[in-house]
């Protein structure tokens, strides 16, 4: 035999209504809870006029300045310049001229000129090795070396490296007694033989060498003895 609930007695028929209770009740606190203060205390703020004088604020409006008007394009003037000159004559131009060809002049007479002459060449005078009379220093050898013995100079390089030699000189005597075109036949090097040369160019004139017993150029050499003391 089936049984039959009461309807009365069905709980679950109300259930959806007393969620709705539930829930709005739910929301009420929540609501209640955050939007109730509670003040412990309310101090009363009394405000003075201490008599200070606060500067008001002005708003100053902000000035619009009007633009500026456009350029004025002034217009040239065109000033029309009289001629200084005015040209009362025309001046007739005639074209019809006739143009006679003239000869060509006549062809350069040529004319024979004597040829020039041939261009002087000094002949270089002959430079003596042996003569009858020989090229010698004034004095004699003994004082020549003598002259350079005292003029010369030692080398510093030479005189730190301990060179020591002969340099051996070549050089001409001219018809006057001169010396010239000095050369090295042998040197040392170091410094000594710029120092021969340099004696030699500052020694004073020789007796000229003669040959018949006339004065020429006489190529002699000497050695120059570098010894240290």
């Amino acid at each position: 035999m089936e049984l039959k609930k009461n309807p009365s007695a069905d709980i679950g028929r109300n259930k959806l209504l007393f969620f709705s209770i539930g829930l709005a009740v739910t929301m009420l606190f929540i609501v209640v809870s955050f939007e109730w203060r509670v003040y412990d205390s309310i101090t009363k703020v009394e405000f003075k006029d201490d008599g200070e004088d606060f500067e008001e604020q002005i708003e100053i409006p902000i000035t619009e300045m009007p633009p500026p008007p456009p350029p004025v394009l002034q217009q040239p003037e065109v000033i029309e310049v009289p001629d200084e000159e005015k040209i009362d004559e025309e001046i007739e131009v005639n074209l019809d001229v006739e143009f006679k060809e003239e000869a060509p002049p006549p062809p350069p007479v040529k004319v024979d000129l004597p040829p020039p002459p041939p261009p002087v060449v000094e002949k270089e005078e002959k430079i003596f090795m042996i003569v009858e009379d020989q090229a010698m220093p004034k004095g004699g050898l003994k004082k020549f070396y003598k002259y350079i013995g005292k003029n010369l100079k030692y080398p510093s390089q030479a005189r730190r490296m301990g060179v020591e030699g002969k340099v051996y000189i070549q050089f001409v005597v001219e018809k006057d007694g001169s010396i010239t075109d000095i050369k090295i036949l042998k040197g040392i090097g170091s410094g000594c033989d710029e120092e021969a040369i340099r004696v030699l160019k500052n020694a004073p004139k020789w007796k000229p060498g003669k040959q018949r017993g006339v004065p020429v150029r006489v190529r002699r050499s000497i050695p120059i003895v570098f010894k240290l003391q």
